[in-house]
């Protein structure tokens, strides 16, 4: 991948790979695309979910952004310690490619969006451990996605979510208690060290972090992605992400102009 020419910043999308009939695909949804470019003012491009990929540096030389949206699949439970065997959607390609990304962007302090899936993979990169199922675990089904739906109704506000004193999300909601719209199995046991907690759920359950000492390092559990054109918080946390990737390009521009020259 190239480095970024003047215009707008370009952002990573994290894909999943899986298979369409004997088709083995790479993918990402499309509201994520459209919420990076008409809210977060960035150009998307998509990054393959292999674990042939080696090194992270060729694509992060390329971007001044990464998301990591969610996906049908979970991280598996070997990369955080836990118990193995579960019936439970797997993607071990898009495992290896998330976690060594986030890794090495977080070493540049290159701004990074985590949704859903990626918000499960964030707490694994740095240490952090999930439960496989919250049900199982006893916490609230509020959060369980419920296939028969159609996806307005799949997409609905779940449940309020309680966001940190002085937070990041609380500055940008201008509020102490918003709705949001969750939809997953996992969920954080173990908090890794570098995170700060954003938000929580009813059931204490952890909804959003941001990672500690980094201009734009959030994970949210929930799907603002598609409540960008009438939810405010949504809307915000894009066009924050999306100033913050600009911000870094800008630092990152003299010495990739030098290099050019």
């Amino acid at each position: 991948m190239s480095a970024e020419k003047p215009g707008r910043p370009l952002v990573g999308v994290v894909c999943d790979r899986y298979f369409i009939g004997e088709h083995d695909q790479h993918g990402a949804k499309h509201s994520y695309v459209r919420a990076l470019m008409f809210n977060a003012n960035v150009s998307p491009v998509l990054i393959p979910a292999s674990r042939e990929i080696e090194a992270a540096e060729p694509y992060l030389d390329g971007v001044s952004g990464l998301l990591f949206p969610g996906g049908a699949s979970n991280v598996e439970a070997h990369r955080y310690g836990g118990e193995t065997g579960r019936d439970i959607l797997a993607d071990p390609d898009r495992d290896h490619v998330a976690l060594n990304l986030m890794r090495a962007a977080a070493a540049r302090g290159m701004p990074m969006l985590a949704i859903c899936r990626g918000f499960q993979e964030m707490n694994v990169a740095f240490g952090g451990t999930l439960h496989a199922d919250i049900q199982a675990s006893g916490l609230s089904q509020d959060h369980l996605e419920d296939l028969a739906e159609d996806l307005p109704t799949r997409y609905r506000y779940r449940h309020d979510v309680e966001l940190t004193p002085a937070g990041m999300l609380s500055t940008l909601a201008h509020a102490q208690c918003v709705r949001v719209n969750s939809l997953h199995r996992q969920g954080v046991d173990m908090l890794a060290p570098r995170l700060v907690v954003e938000a929580r759920a009813p059931d204490g359950l952890i909804e959003a972090y941001r990672l500690n000492g980094h201009d734009f390092a959030l994970g949210v559990q929930w799907h603002p992605e598609v409540m960008t054109q009438h939810d405010p918080l949504s809307r915000s946390i894009f066009e924050a992400f999306g100033a913050s990737c600009r911000r870094y390009r800008q630092a990152a521009r003299p010495a990739t102009d030098h290099h050019e020259g």
